[in-house]
């Protein structure tokens, strides 16, 4: 929820054009909510691209799974450099959905329109939130910055396929809180390093049963 980040970008003392530089430059929107929040705190320069970059490490998988889906044999390559600059979780989660069944000449136009309309909508949502954020009461700021993390949650559910995921989702769910309270600060680096490995762990062992 872009609506969400704008109000974000607004609290850290972003400016408008500020924050929706941020949201064309990252695009995808955990990375911005580092950033964001790397700002808030200060951060210096090299600590602020560091812990983006280790955000947006998660869409290199997503880039190479959907990319072939996208090639059309015609395009040039470098507009594909230029279509995986749009690719985030719901790109890739309707993308992979959407493109397979569609005839070969017609993936690429299906991509950049629906990325296209993404991008705009991303940015008129990042305005808005700024906006309603400094002209609202302090409950529902705070409530409008509350929609990302929501976002992100239902996203990560909608895009749950197998045990893997269903092992994963529910103890980060139940492990992150705990983790802050001992480690605030690398609470998410630990809760998805453990719960990803105990759900990787249980998927090896079901497979080495069956």
């Amino acid at each position: 929820m872009f609506i969400g980040f704008g109000a974000l970008a607004r609290d850290v003392g972003l400016t408008v054009a500020q924050a929706v530089f941020v949201s064309a430059s990252v695009f995808a929107l955990p990375g911005q909510v580092v950033l964001a929040d790397q700002i808030g705190q200060g951060a210096a320069l090299a600590g602020a691209f560091f812990a983006v970059t280790l955000t947006a490490i998660r869409l290199m998988p997503l880039t190479a799974s959907l990319l072939p889906h996208v090639r059309d044999g015609v395009s040039p390559r470098w507009s594909q450099f230029a279509m995986s600059h749009i690719i985030a979780v719901t790109t890739w989660i309707e993308s992979m959905r959407r493109l397979p069944p569609l005839p070969l000449e017609l993936r690429v136009p299906y991509f950049v329109g629906f990325g296209a309309v993404l991008f705009s909508s991303n940015m008129a949502a990042t305005v808005v939130g700024y906006l309603i954020a400094g002209s609202v009461p302090p409950a529902l700021s705070a409530a409008l910055i509350f929609l990302t993390p929501i976002y992100f949650f239902l996203s990560l559910i909608g895009a749950s396929r197998d045990l893997s995921d269903a092992i994963a989702l529910p103890c980060g769910f139940i492990m992150g809180p705990l983790i802050y309270l001992v480690a605030p600060g690398f609470d998410l680096v630990i809760t998805g390093l453990v719960a990803g490995t105990l759900a990787y762990g249980v998927l090896r062992w079901r497979e080495g049963k069956s």
